[in-house]
């Protein structure tokens, strides 16, 4: 594609070990990097220098995940997020105030799919920050190479959640939607989507965000189907719990075009859109830009 680079077609490419390739790009461009070994999982945390952190205001975790399916390219789910993420990077070395951001790309979050969030790699993170009192908002970023409007995961958090906690996860929720306002006020939505690594930060009692892009036509249509069926909503939130296969197949046309993409050949290069590429810019400069006092 020609807003994108000859590297992102490495990448992507079957032979690429992705964990190798995020280090190794970052460094080219003087980005410091550590690769983090959880139960098996090769996380990637950026490094910056300490002069970008002020205490007096909250962390900012920002997640994507770097593996994907065997056989699926995974251009969209999840390298064009792992991409944006890592130009990012290199901005925010050089970023002239403090930023508060601390970037993970993840390891194994498509494992949690079919076998529960204990599974995901994140959850190793999430545990670590749970044992450690880390209290960092967390903002997942997942398919966010196709589409021109971004999409904040709706919260879902079932009866029995205490309410402080509930008051916490609202109020980042309330957080980032501003931030997505002010990235793209024209275009943004509220829409229910399968969990990604920001289940494992949930399951552990850390608030978590969940933002993906869509084409405005899928979007628009999505948040019909979803306004006229009442099961479609529980049954995407909760993929990852349905066993009957049936039951989810009977959903998949409902569901946009970009996700039934995910785990196939056609999750290629030629799927995504420049225009995701601008938004996402905006979101993160955005983002980088936003302070929340302790």
């Amino acid at each position: 594609m020609g807003f994108l680079p000859e590297d992102f077609s490495i990448f992507i490419s079957r032979q690429c070990n992705r964990a190798d390739f995020i280090q190794s790009w970052l460094k080219s461009h003087g980005v410091d990097s550590a690769r983090i070994v959880i139960e098996g999982k090769n996380h990637i945390l950026v490094q910056f220098e300490s002069r970008f952190y002020n205490p007096r205001f909250r962390i900012k975790t920002v997640v994507a995940h770097h593996d994907r399916v065997e056989g699926s390219p995974g251009a969209n789910d999840n390298s064009a997020a792992v991409w944006q993420l890592m130009n990012w990077a290199v901005h925010l070395k050089n970023y002239p105030d403090f930023h508060n951001v601390r970037i993970f790309f993840t390891d194994g979050e498509e494992l949690g799919t079919n076998t529960g969030v204990m599974e995901q790699g994140a959850f190793g993170i999430a545990n670590t920050f749970q044992r450690l009192g880390i209290k960092d908002d967390v903002f997942v970023f997942d398919a966010c190479g196709r589409g021109e409007v971004p999409v904040l995961t709706r919260l879902n958090l079932g009866p029995q959640t205490p309410s402080f906690f509930v008051k916490t996860a609202s109020d980042l929720y309330v957080r980032a939607l501003q931030i997505l306002k002010t990235a793209s006020p024209q275009k943004w939505m509220t829409l229910p989507a399968a969990y990604s690594d920001n289940a494992s930060f949930l399951a552990c009692g850390i608030p978590a965000v969940a933002i993906t892009m869509l084409p405005s036509d899928e979007a628009s249509i999505y948040a019909m189907q979803v306004s006229q069926n009442e099961s479609l909503e529980s049954n995407v939130l909760n993929r990852s719990n349905v066993r009957d296969k049936g039951s989810r197949e009977n959903f998949k046309d409902l569901l946009p075009l970009t996700w039934r993409l995910f785990h196939s050949e056609k999750d290629n290069e030629e799927s995504l859109t420049a225009e995701s590429f601008g938004v996402m810019e905006n979101i993160l400069k955005v983002l980088a830009f936003s302070k929340t006092p302790v």
